[in-house]
């Protein structure tokens, strides 16, 4: 069975648990439209691809075993404008149902490392640009991430300038009860983050920015070796730029939030079969 064989069978399987598809027909019958389930593998076929909502759909066509997976022959495949609205009609949540049975793929360690990065923004026309008043060029992506298996676990998305402390305890605050430590660098150097940390039982490994010899000593007690594991999150952004894009496709923020929590589901199932 190939990689991307493989890759398909767990989508499918995800998608029916994410959103209750069990059972359902994927193709369109007497009117009907498409499952939720089979829509949902194939956006993720299209981020697995790397490609257009166009030449996803003409890549699939050629690929019949991976369409019968689905449920789907050649002549169901949907038009492009299906699956892009399809894409806005799909809420958050049904994403995030499915990156967080994505990271179950995984062994948990209950150890974390959390970080930030930037996407590009810039792949919408200059006309569209001018039109909406696009002016937010990058995409602010900050990832909570198992240091053992390296797999995402949560991811928190912003065009806007927020603090890393304040995004990190709110991503911290979503898994508290399945994290046992959270390493993090002097970014998210805030002392309310490491008591409210504290309070919900995790083992904060976030270094303090020196100021004071104080400041020395704290950081000189941290275990080097857990907080070595911090740069394991920048490793996982590395390879999901790499393989899948340093670019969001959508235009809209809403559907550029939906794409990110999708390549990293795509990550995870990716290193699961892999």
């Amino acid at each position: 069975m190939s990689k991307i064989s493989r890759f398909t069978e767990k989508v499918v399987t995800l998608a029916k648990n994410a959103v209750g598809g069990r059972g359902e027909a994927a193709a369109p019958q007497g009117g009907g439209g498409f499952a939720d389930y089979a829509i949902v593998s194939l956006h993720c076929l299209r981020i697995y691809l790397d490609k257009s909502y166009r030449e996803s759909l003409d890549l699939l066509s050629e690929m019949p075993q991976i369409l019968r997976e689905i449920g789907l022959e050649k002549a169901d495949l949907p038009h492009h404008s299906t699956l892009v609205k399809a894409f806005e009609r799909i809420q958050i949540a049904v994403w995030r149902v499915l990156l967080r049975l994505s990271s179950q793929l995984h062994e948990p360690s209950g150890r974390a490392a959390m970080d930030a990065t930037f996407f590009d923004r810039e792949t919408a026309s200059k006309h569209y640009c001018r039109r909406t008043n696009y002016r937010v060029q990058t995409l602010k992506v900050t990832a909570l991430v198992d240091t053992a298996s390296q797999a995402v676990l949560d991811v928190h998305c912003t065009t806007k300038k927020r603090h890393d402390t304040q995004l990190g305890w709110q991503l911290a605050r979503r898994n508290a009860g399945e994290l046992r430590s959270l390493a993090a660098d002097k970014g998210y150097d805030w002392k309310r983050l490491r008591e409210k940390l504290r309070e919900e039982g995790v083992r904060p490994l976030i270094k303090h920015r020196e100021f004071r010899p104080i400041d020395h000593a704290h950081n000189a007690r941290i275990d080097t070796a857990l907080y070595g594991q911090r740069a394991l999150s920048e490793t996982v952004f590395s390879v999901i730029k790499r393989t899948l894009g340093s670019a969001v496709r959508a235009q809209s923020w809403y559907r550029e939030f939906r794409e990110i929590v999708l390549m990293c589901v795509v990550y995870n199932i990716k290193r699961a079969v892999n």
